[in-house]
């Protein structure tokens, strides 16, 4: 990665200032306070926002409530822009984020661009969630933040370290590992408690076997019983079948000579009943002889009533004829009286519209008058005719009801002579019909007798047939018994079944789980006694290997600081070891300039076993030093020149207020304040 521009809006001391930063060696220049470090700490918050317990008050510059950081760099030949502001409302928060790579914008949240930035840097995926550690140490670590490393207690400084290089990964793995283990055996447990009673079951299982083998042998004899009985059922059935029949026989028997009886007791009544009519059809035929009936008077009664009742329709069609003139008179008088009405009263005539004179009115009005006179002549006549025709239909009609009365009782005379030959006819029939209903009754009493007989002789089968009953519903009742018996075995049996199925599969089930716990005593045995021990000897081989290479770059780079009468190494918790003359010296004994030489040898050992460790990380051509000369004597100053030559970057930022340094660098970016602004000048 190389850094190409800066912008800072409102950052620190900064209002509004672009600073732009070649492929070099680059000097930042200026007095203490002056803005420097500033711009380091803006580009950490362009690439990777607020850190966990960082306020946004150290950023934003004081009193306003808006402020953000633009950054444009190059990466694997990419030109990539990111852009991040604050905002300030009752507290202070990230606001707005954008990246632009090649043209391309996106405006994404604070963690899609840290993670955008963290992929583009290739840093490794656990550093997503972690503080900006790897960035630290291999671009840019405050010389005073590399002092406490060294001086902090080793416990913090190797776990610090062992972050840094990813080796905390090998600790968490065999914590992991202890976890795992506590839970295999905690799993072991479980399923040693669930298999205590396998030998119980198999002890269970042979004893269900044996006494299914007694059930069955028992299910054999049961069932055998219940075919004897079966078969003793069947053969009393089909007695007591032929026994049913006889009694059946009688019944039918006993139900016929019922029926005959009834028929005879019909018969009898019908014989009485045809008497009764006898006797009565006598006394009608003697009454009827004294009734006289004379067939001329009979004629001659039907010709008188229907020659007065065509008389009658010829009067009253003359009513009709009468009545109808009457109507038709009346009608023209009315229409008569209405035009005598109008006319009265009319002044124009409706046609013409001209003026009706009273002496045409007054003929009209006479002429109808006097047809009104002539027609009530002439219906006072008709009025005179209709009622004669009146009165003449009365007469006829009194005429007709009185034949008519005397030619019914003649009907009534004619129908009772037929009746009385009908009568004697009836009798007759009667007479011939009693004799053949004795005849009968003599017969079906005949019958009734013989089937008593026959009645008589069945009534043993009634005895025996009760007998064949009990029979069959002992002989049923046993062999019900013996198939629920033979059933209920197999019930048994199939229980038996069951539970042995059950049992089965339980100890299957057990003697899975028993598989299971094998296999973990065997996976407990290979993590406690194989893979822990792998895991603690290759991050002992990791970190003993990191050890010598750090140790190495720490002495190259603090021999080329100090004078070689220090001999210096790294120990085993990384705290740098310095001896003279063989005596190892206390790091607060040192002097200044030492103590700063050791920070810078530490910080620039700890950039090379990075890079080399992280081969594939992006930022392995960028350095920047802040303040790495503090306390160095004019002949430590000199050889800082070969240091910086040595480090072999393409871009290379220091931060120092030494004029010394000017000498050592490709460009020099100058820093001033005026009222309290921050300004920059190239």
């Amino acid at each position: 990665m190389i850094i190409k521009k800066v912008v800072l809006n409102n950052i620190r001391s900064y209002k509004n200032q672009e600073i732009n930063f070649p492929e070099s060696s680059i000097l930042l220049s200026g007095d203490i306070g002056s803005g420097k470090t500033s711009v380091l700490l803006a580009i950490e918050f362009a690439l990777f926002g607020l850190q966990p317990g960082q306020k946004g008050t150290s950023i934003l510059r004081n009193g306003t409530n808006f402020g953000g950081v633009e950054m444009e760099f190059e990466i694997d030949g990419k030109n990539v822009r990111v852009e991040r502001t604050l905002k300030k409302s009752k507290a202070i928060s990230q606001d707005y984020c954008s990246i632009e790579i090649e043209g391309e914008k996106k405006e994404i949240s604070v963690m899609e661009l840290k993670d955008k930035i963290l992929d583009l840097l290739n840093y490794p995926k656990e550093f997503s969630k972690k503080q900006n550690i790897l960035y630290k140490f291999t671009v840019y670590t405050p010389q005073e933040e590399m002092k406490q490393i060294i001086t902090e207690d080793s416990e913090s400084r190797v776990n610090t370290l062992r972050h840094i290089f990813g080796i905390d990964k090998y600790k968490t793995i065999l914590e992991n590992t202890n976890l795992l283990a506590s839970k295999i055996r905690e799993e072991k447990r479980v399923k040693e408690a669930l298999v205590t009673d396998l030998e119980g079951e198999k002890f269970s299982l042979v004893e269900k076997e044996n006494e299914i083998r007694t059930k069955k042998n028992d299910l054999l004899v049961a069932e055998s019983d219940f075919l004897l009985k079966k078969q003793e059922t069947q053969k009393i059935l089909g007695d007591r079948e032929k026994t049913a029949k006889k009694v059946e026989e009688r019944k039918k028997i006993k139900q016929e000579i019922e029926k005959t009886k009834i028929i005879i007791e019909g018969r009898k009544e019908v014989f009485k009943n045809n008497e009764k009519i006898s006797n009565n059809l006598n006394l009608q035929i003697n009454e009827a002889k004294n009734v006289n009936f004379s067939e001329e008077e009979f004629l001659r009664l039907k010709i008188e009533v229907e020659s007065n009742k065509k008389e009658k329709d010829k009067v009253n069609n003359e009513i009709i004829r009468v009545s109808s003139e009457i109507n038709s008179l009346s009608a023209k008088n009315n229409e008569n009286n209405s035009l005598i009405n109008k006319i009265s009263n009319i002044q124009s005539c409706p046609t013409c519209l001209q003026v009706v004179k009273d002496e045409h009115k007054h003929n009209i009005i006479k002429k109808c008058e006097h047809e009104i006179s002539y027609n009530n002549n002439n219906l006072n006549l008709l009025n005179s005719e209709k009622n004669a025709f009146l009165e003449k239909s009365k007469e006829l009609n009194n005429d007709i009801i009185n034949f008519e009365k005397r030619f019914q009782e003649m009907i009534f005379l004619q129908i009772g002579n037929q009746e009385i030959q009908n009568k004697i006819l009836q009798l007759k029939e009667l007479v011939k019909s009693n004799e053949a209903i004795s005849l009968s009754i003599n017969a079906l009493m005949d019958m009734v007798e013989r089937m008593q007989v026959e009645y008589n002789i069945l009534e043993e089968y009634e005895i025996n047939f009760i007998e064949a009953n009990k029979r069959f519903d002992e002989a049923l009742s046993q062999e019900r018994f013996a198939e629920i018996k033979a059933a209920e075995i197999r019930r048994e049996i199939e229980l038996f079944e069951k539970q042995i199925n059950e049992i089965r599969e339980k100890i299957k089930r057990y003697e899975k789980i028993n598989d299971e716990i094998i296999r973990l005593y065997e996976i407990e045995n290979w993590l406690n006694q194989k893979f822990s021990f792998l895991i603690s000897l290759i991050e002992k081989n990791v970190m003993t290997r990191l050890k010598d290479d750090f140790s190495r770059f720490f002495s190259e780079w603090f021999s080329m600081l100090v004078s070689e009468l220090f001999t210096t190494s790294i120990d085993d918790d990384f705290s740098p070891k310095i001896e003279h003359q063989g005596h190892e010296i206390d790091y607060e004994h040192l002097s200044g300039g030492e103590r700063t030489a050791i920070a810078l040898a530490y910080r620039l050992a700890l950039n090379q076993v990075i890079n080399s460790m992280l081969s594939k990380i992006k930022t392995k051509d960028l350095v920047i030093l802040d303040e790495p000369t503090d306390g160095f004597s004019s002949q430590q100053l000199d050889r800082m020149r070969d240091v910086l030559n040595q480090l072999n970057v393409k871009q290379l930022i220091i931060v120092s207020h030494e004029q010394k340094i000017e000498a050592f660098v490709e460009n020099i970016i100058r820093f001033r304040k005026e009222d309290g602004v921050s300004i920059v000048e190239y």
